[in-house]
């Protein structure tokens, strides 16, 4: 369908043009003054110079002719030169009837869909996921989800860090404390064993043990350093017990993501990059692009409409060794001979954006990626505690994602079974759902390169802007529809009508934004428009709800009308839910 937005546009363009006028100055935008009027148009200021006349007299012009349109219920022209719109009931009523009708509840899907690549997550194997990693597994796959919903294909890639200098730190340890391990043979000749030799428990005492010893011992810094290398050239033994340590740590990784409802469509890694580093240093080197710089291969990246110094993207170190941007760029060769994506978006610290640009010119400059292929870097804020401090646990120490997971679910199950009696088993699962959702919406709801404040009282409250608030809205108006079905109702029967009252339009208003709000999302990467979106949604529903008395309406026409109403609303609920990574339960 036809955003609604983009109907009222085509209008006042008419108008405008009827008038004399050009149709480009027809921009319609919601009031800002929505006791006055629900939309407004500015044109006719824009037009004055133009045109060498007063606005309110082209704004006069334009009202004459709209003024015969059925789409305005009314139509203004005020001082100095604005148009104040309100649509017909009957108008709104046939939009959202259409909606209904369709199962996409009327999204404009892309007709020429594109191969977008999400990079999120990023998590080093080996050790567990901590609250830093929040934002990117949710912000991306949300992200993922709305690409989705406009008729992309996207794949959501984790992007592992999973083969630098830690993995020989790993090596190193596990041989000092089981050297009888075949691993570390250089006779062996068997195959090697299908069990690993630690636990994700074990591992994760590892890695943090080894990095500190490395940190006061040179000789066992250089012992880990040696690990890394032969690990990266071909040492079996070395091979074999990395593949372990992936197994053990992926299968860890997949559980805890599981738990944030977070999916990822691959699980490929800094490893899967590695044989494609040599031919692509090499072709930098033929084609000129790259060249020495204090014995480091760097590509200049730096460009004449540049206000700040950018420093070279190193592609090799003096000795020889690769960096992230050498990664980065043989992913990127990767992902155009698997994929050749129309777009990749990377999610990452705010902090990396110099990281990035140089990547990103360095990718354009030796035509590792096409000149149109869009690389888009959203750098996101921090997550902070009351302290406006980087969040800690209350020893001071980095919170594991699933502490925080398990404390936001307990604070939830506290909530809902506060002054009431339910099945403790039920209000587990309740609080299970409701958590996740509380945790989400609480970090979706910021614009992402904000940093915010993480507050559990606040996100498990069920009043204000937060998840349990807008499932709760859900939740409720499941309920009416039960009882509407209970009481003989037919769901499949109910048809929307005219709005009675002011409370009624200005939720049938909202709803009809959808297809617009879910586009902007989609465009802007802005996951924070659908919160506010859900929770205008909510507020102007139970609105609507305690204005109104819904199952006890008399007229059956009326009540089949409200009934309507709340199945459009739950589902356009639902559906924006959904690509924020969350559900409703049946009850809470």
């Amino acid at each position: 369908m036809e955003k609604f937005i983009d109907i009222l546009d085509k209008e006042l363009g008419n108008a405008f043009e009827s008038a004399g006028y050009d149709s480009a100055l027809a921009k319609v935008v919601l009031s800002n003054r929505p006791d006055l009027c629900e939309y407004q148009c500015n044109g006719a200021l824009a037009g004055a110079k133009k045109y060498k006349k007063a606005p309110i007299m082209i704004a006069k012009d334009v009202e004459a002719i709209l003024k015969e349109n059925d789409i305005f219920k009314e139509v203004e022209a005020v001082a100095p030169g604005f148009l104040n719109l309100s649509i017909d009931e009957k108008v709104i009523c046939d939009y959202l009837s259409g909606m209904s009708g369709e199962e996409n509840l009327g999204i404009q899907e892309a007709k020429e869909p594109q191969m977008i690549m999400v990079d999120y997550g990023g998590p080093n194997v080996a050790k567990p996921l901590h609250v830093g990693h929040l934002r990117s597994a949710v912000i991306g796959e949300s992200i993922k989800r709305i690409g989705r919903k406009m008729g992309h294909k996207v794949l959501g890639d984790i992007h592992l860090g999973d083969w630098g200098y830690q993995m020989g730190l790993i090596i190193t340890e596990v041989k000092i404390r089981h050297p009888e391990l075949p691993y570390f043979d250089a006779e062996f000749t068997y195959a090697y064993p299908d069990e690993a030799p630690f636990t994700i428990n074990e591992l994760e005492e590892i890695y943090p043990t080894a990095s500190g010893k490395a940190k006061e011992d040179a000789q066992y810094r250089e012992e880990a350093l040696n690990a890394t290398f032969q690990l990266q050239n071909g040492n079996k033994g070395y091979y074999a017990l990395w593949k372990h340590i992936m197994n053990v740590s992926v299968t860890d990784l997949k559980k805890n993501y599981e738990k944030l409802n977070v999916h990822f469509d691959l699980w490929m890694g800094e490893s899967d990059a590695q044989k494609y580093i040599p031919p692509m240093v090499q072709k930098m080197k033929d084609d000129g692009y790259a060249h020495e710089d204090d014995g480091a291969l760097v590509v200049d990246v730096k460009e004449e409409t540049d206000t700040k110094e950018i420093p070279p993207c190193i592609i090799l170190k003096s000795d020889g060794a690769s960096l992230y941007s050498t990664t980065d760029l043989a992913t990127l060769v990767q992902r155009e001979k698997d994929y050749n994506p129309d777009s990749i978006t990377y999610l990452a610290d705010k902090r990396q954006d110099l990281h990035f640009l140089q990547v990103f010119r360095a990718a354009k400059k030796t035509k590792i990626v096409p000149e149109d292929t869009k690389l888009t870097f959203l750098g996101f804020g921090t997550m902070n505690g009351k302290d406006g401090k980087p969040f800690k646990t209350r020893d001071g120490g980095v919170m594991r994602l699933e502490s925080l997971i398990s404390d936001i679910q307990e604070e939830m199950f506290k909530k809902i079974t506060e002054n009431r009696v339910i099945d403790e088993t039920e209000a587990r699962e309740i609080a299970q759902v409701v958590g996740i959702a509380a945790l989400k919406y609480g970090d979706l709801s910021n614009q992402a390169a904000k940093d915010y404040v993480f507050d559990m009282e606040r996100f498990t409250s069920f009043e204000g802007n937060t998840g349990p608030y807008v499932l709760y809205t859900i939740v409720r108006i499941k309920s009416i529809l039960n009882r509407y079905v209970e009481g003989g109702g037919n769901l499949e029967s109910v048809k929307l009508m005219m709005a009675d009252s002011k409370g009624q339009k200005e939720l049938m208003m909202e709803v009809l934004k959808y297809n617009e709000v879910m586009e902007q999302a989609f465009v802007e990467q802005a996951p924070h428009k659908i919160c506010g979106f859900i929770y205008d949604i909510s507020n102007n529903f139970n609105k609507f709800y305690h204005e109104t008395k819904i199952l006890a309406e008399e007229i059956e026409e009326k009540k089949e009308s409200y009934i309507a109403l709340l199945l459009l609303t739950k589902r356009v609920l639902e559906s924006c839910i959904d690509v924020l990574g969350f559900e409703a339960p049946e009850r809470m």
